[in-house]
């Protein structure tokens, strides 16, 4: 039996668990990321509904990932974002766009803006799990975000 990209990650070996935050305000959104990081015993996934509660969530938890909606109520994800960039306790934690928001200049806008990577929904799940692992690894390169 072929092994998917998800069934790859759910067999990882146990280790420290990892703190994901995804700052979202759809609750189907929050349900179909919760069921793919939830394969991994390695992460613990928190959520903030709007960007004012992801950033108080950012700096009380200090993830090692965040996963960003550009379209929340309130302050946008982009400018969210852009707050955690200009912080020192969340200035490195990568954090990547999951967005509806799929023209070309968007994507362009929010790589230059500083997001690690910009998947676009609906994302296709070895696309999402590949950004997710990517940033890990990176956070583990770059050690802790303090």
């Amino acid at each position: 039996m072929p092994t998917t990209p998800e069934d790859a990650h759910s067999n990882m070996p146990p280790g420290p668990v990892r703190t994901v935050l995804y700052v979202e305000d759809n609750a189907d959104n929050l349900a179909l990321v919760t069921q793919l990081l939830g394969r991994r015993a390695d992460l613990a996934l928190v959520s903030a509904a709007d960007g004012d509660a992801g950033i108080a969530l950012a700096r009380a938890r200090l993830p090692e990932l965040i996963l960003m909606d550009i379209n929340l109520p309130g302050i946008s994800g982009m400018d969210t974002m852009k707050l955690l960039r200009g912080d020192p306790l969340t200035a490195a934690i990568p954090v990547i766009a999951l967005s509806s928001n799929a023209f070309p200049r968007q994507i362009r806008d929010g790589l230059e803006a500083g997001f690690f990577g910009y998947l676009t929904k609906p994302f296709k799940f070895d696309e999402f799990l590949t950004a997710v692992e990517s940033a890990l690894a990176h956070a583990a390169r770059t050690g802790p975000a303090a």
